[in-house]
């Protein structure tokens, strides 16, 4: 109690979440100023169309404050080093799904994306994950397209069977 001040370590502002909450203010003004774009029919109630993006526009911004207050302060904990293969994964299902959706068809490239997600979250055989994410796709398209009528892209295996 000496006031010896080696223990203590005084935190630095945390720039990365200065960064985020900059995010979070834009996302919000985007959010408020679409909202109050919304045609509003007559009506006898104040809550419209246009009420929950604003309630939602309204809590970013405040999570937008807090994640200043507390950028300032310090008091983020120490993040992980982020590791890039997983991500870079993921992204190339993702590119893969939206190239092959119209030529391969819904079950093919979301099977792709699942079967590349997959190995991103650590399954590391693809051989496996890619047949089971097919068929899996597969089924969700039956549902969507055959008994709820919603039009998915249909390639080669959706028209082989119906």
């Amino acid at each position: 109690m000496s006031g010896d001040n080696s223990s203590a370590t005084t935190r630095r502002p945390d720039w990365a979440a200065f960064i985020i909450a900059a995010f979070l203010f834009v996302v919000a003004g985007v959010m408020f100023w679409d909202a109050s774009h919304l045609k509003t029919i007559a009506q006898y109630d104040r809550i419209g169309p246009a009420t929950m993006p604003q309630v939602v526009a309204f809590g970013l911004f405040c999570l937008g404050i807090w994640t200043i207050a507390e950028a300032w302060r310090g008091e983020f904990p120490d993040r992980d080093r982020q590791e890039v293969a997983p991500v870079i994964w993921i992204i190339a299902g993702l590119v893969g799904q939206m190239l092959l959706l119209r030529l391969a068809g819904f079950s093919i490239a979301t099977g792709l994306l699942f079967a590349f997600t997959a190995r991103g979250f650590g399954k590391r055989k693809l051989w496996i994950s890619l047949p089971f994410g097919i068929v899996f796709s597969f089924v969700v398209w039956a549902i969507f397209s055959q008994l709820l009528q919603l039009t998915l892209p249909a390639g080669p295996l959706e028209r082989l069977f119906f």
